[in-house]
């Protein structure tokens, strides 16, 4: 029987990422992982896979056991090899002859056209790399199986082909799924782990169920911990006046009842545990006004690659104030290239032909890397020099952020994608923008994160032309919705 066990296992860096963790990966379990950015999931993942080592205890694997682990970027040295040659390399150098029939197993599994067989992972999408890296872990046929954000980049389709892969009863072996695509970890998982600097809590349920249970534990945590400091606050008070009595009257049974007192409240403190707080940074936006009623007009274009290659055609779109436009498709239909005309027609007016750009509209954008985000710059370096603000406004944004006063003097390029994000997201607000443009904003933020933009968008009546594949944020946003398919764009 395949298992994993973890035995008060905790990581410091130099603070506890987490601490006294202790489950065992049961031979079907799929556990959903949940923090919050920079909580600890990837560091746990690792851990688990035998790729890094705990702080504290350690991790015991069954004898022999495969474990499967699929990270969030593509290995470099992934990148240029086609397809099914990275996939082939992922089967051990001894097995590869006999095992070779099952790269074409898993591609057609996941339903990847022949001729991306052949074509470079750098070629391929964001949606499609992810598939890459995961037909890379089964393929080497796994005892155990470890998703880090396995649904970034995906579309819907295929997060639903994901879904059905992971749920398949062929498919029964240990899994471990970090992710913040809240309806996939109800699909897809059976437990649920929330993973806290002090005390974790698991679940047998899925996220949904999980979170209200969590919600009531810490309400309970929280009534306790307040009857608790009143009681220990109690009895200081009485021994420091039974201690007084003692004093004046002489009387050492007095004192000596004082002294028990104390006693207890310095034991009842012991035992006091603050609720946990998520330390994920604030996200807020801004919308300026206009007196604009159409922000956007797409008439008769069709959008085409970079290199010139029909993707599909528009006819008569318009985007009004108040609209919250979301864009879906397959990976690689063309949604980000359709972004990306409507944000150049943005900057240079008249220079794609049939999108129209009102002129009072202003513009924020953030794709899916971030690649806004200059590399090179620091946090800091970017917030007070674009926006001026000074070293110490900007440097209280950035910590409302989320950013330690370390991390404001970072590299970009350094930063997480959930911390690239999260910056994204504040530059975005010190914009003022009237007309959000954003491509899979949620991809990297956490769940707290998601349900804090999404309550901001409608707060602000934002107005937005969005590209996204969670369902749950589409679900709480979307006044229109815009599909790419059959060579068209419908709505």
């Amino acid at each position: 029987m395949a298992s994993i066990s973890l035995r008060d296992v905790g990581v410091l860096t130099p603070d506890p990422l987490f601490r006294n963790l202790s489950f065992v990966l049961g031979e079907t379990d799929r556990i959903g992982l949940v923090a919050g950015n920079g909580g600890g999931k990837t560091t746990l993942l690792k851990c688990v896979a035998g790729l890094a080592e705990p702080g504290e205890r350690s991790i015991t694997r069954s004898r022999g056991l495969r474990v499967g682990y699929v990270e969030q970027d593509v290995p470099a040295a992934l990148l240029d090899l086609p397809l099914a040659e990275a996939i082939r390399r992922a089967i051990p150098p001894a097995e590869r002859d006999d095992n070779a029939w099952r790269i074409d197993v898993i591609l057609d599994e996941f339903g990847a056209p022949e001729t991306f067989h052949g074509r470079p992972i750098r070629a391929l999408s964001g949606g499609w790399q992810r598939l890459a890296l995961i037909a890379r872990a089964w393929v080497a046929e796994p005892d155990a199986l470890l998703l880090d954000e396995p649904t970034n980049h995906l579309d819907v389709e295929r997060i639903q082909l994901l879904e059905a892969w992971i749920t398949d009863p062929a498919r029964r072996i240990p899994m471990v799924i970090a992710s913040h695509d809240r309806q996939f970890l109800d699909a897809c998982t059976t437990r649920t782990l929330f993973l806290r600097p002090e005390i974790s809590r698991l679940y047998a349920h899925p996220y949904s169920r999980a979170r209200q249970l969590l919600a009531d534990d810490d309400a309970a945590q929280s009534a306790r911990l307040e009857k608790d400091t009143r009681e220990a606050d109690r009895l200081r008070r009485s021994a420091g006046a039974l201690r007084n009595i003692g004093i004046n009257s002489r009387s050492d049974a007095a004192q000596r009842k004082s002294m028990l007192m104390a006693q207890r409240a310095e034991a009842l403190e012991q035992t006091l545990r603050p609720v946990h707080a998520e330390k994920s940074g604030d996200i807020r936006l801004a919308n300026r006004g206009t007196h604009a009623k159409v922000l956007i007009a797409l008439d008769d274009i069709t959008v085409r690659t970079p290199d010139g290659m029909a993707l599909f055609r528009i006819g008569k779109v318009k985007i009004f104030q108040g609209d919250r436009v979301v864009l879906l498709g397959a990976n690689g239909a063309g949604k980000s290239r359709l972004v990306a005309l409507i944000r150049q027609a943005a900057s240079q007016p008249e220079s794609v032909p049939g999108i129209q750009v009102s002129p009072s509209v202003v513009l924020g954008y953030i794709d899916q890397q971030m690649s806004q985000l200059p590399d090179r710059d620091t946090p800091h370096g970017l917030i007070a020099g674009t926006f001026r603000l000074g070293d110490q406004r900007s440097a209280s944004l950035l910590a409302g952020a989320g950013f330690s006063v370390n991390r404001q003097h970072l590299p970009i390029g350094h930063l997480s994608p959930g911390q690239k994000a999260r910056l994204g997201l504040l530059a975005l607000r010190l914009t003022a923008p009237n007309l959000y443009l954003m491509d899979e904003p949620t991809n990297h933020v956490d769940i707290v994160g998601q349900e804090k933009l999404e309550s901001e968008i409608l707060a602000h009546g934002a107005t937005c032309v969005l590209v996204s594949h969670d369902r749950t944020f589409i679900s709480a946003i979307a006044t229109r919705t815009l599909r790419i398919e059959n060579g068209g764009l419908d709505g």
